[in-house]
C-alpha cells in the first residue's frame, strides 16, 4: 500500500495506508488533503506577515478534519488554528493575513470550501525579545 509521489522538480512524498491495511510509513491521501490546506494557508499568512515586517519567532498550524462515516468518507468539516508567536505582533495584522488567505489567495481553501465547512481561528502569543550580552 506504500507509494511515493514525485513532482516535476523531484520532490517526494510517501503515501501509505494506516495499519492494518498498510504500514503507516507515510501520510494517507486524506491526511495529505489536510496538509495541502495547512501548507497553502500557512505560506500565505507568513508571507503577508513578513511583508508587514512583523517579527514572527514561531508559527504553527493545528488542523483537524471530521469525516463523514459513510463511504467514501469525505471531510465534512475542517478546523484550522493559526498560532503566531512574535514580538509586538498585532492581532489585527494576523486577522487580516488569515482573511486574505481564506478569501483571496489559498487555492486549496477555495477548492474545498464549496463542499467542506472550514472554520479558521488564530491566536497571537508574545515572545520575549532576544537580549544580547553587554
Amino acid at each position: 500500500m506504500q507509494f511515493q509521489a514525485v513532482n516535476a522538480r523531484g520532490a517526494t512524498v510517501v503515501l501509505d495506508a494506516a495499519p492494518p491495511g498498510g504500514e503507516g510509513a507515510g501520510m494517507t491521501p486524506m491526511e495529505l488533503v489536510l496538509a495541502a490546506l495547512a501548507g497553502c494557508t500557512a505560506m500565505d499568512v507568513i508571507s503577508i506577515l513578513r511583508k508587514k515586517r512583523l517579527t514572527v519567532t514561531d508559527y504553527r498550524l493545528r488542523i483537524d478534519g471530521e469525516r463523514v462515516t459513510a463511504h467514501p468518507k469525505p471531510y465534512r468539516a475542517i478546523t484550522i488554528r493559526h498560532i503566531v508567536t512574535g514580538h509586538d505582533v498585532a492581532e489585527e495584522a494576523v486577522r487580516q493575513a488569515v482573511a486574505l488567505s481564506v478569501e483571496k489567495y489559498c487555492p486549496v481553501h477555495a477548492m474545498l470550501r464549496s463542499t467542506v465547512d472550514i472554520s479558521t481561528t488564530f491566536e497571537v502569543r508574545s515572545s520575549e525579545p532576544v537580549r544580547t550580552a553587554s
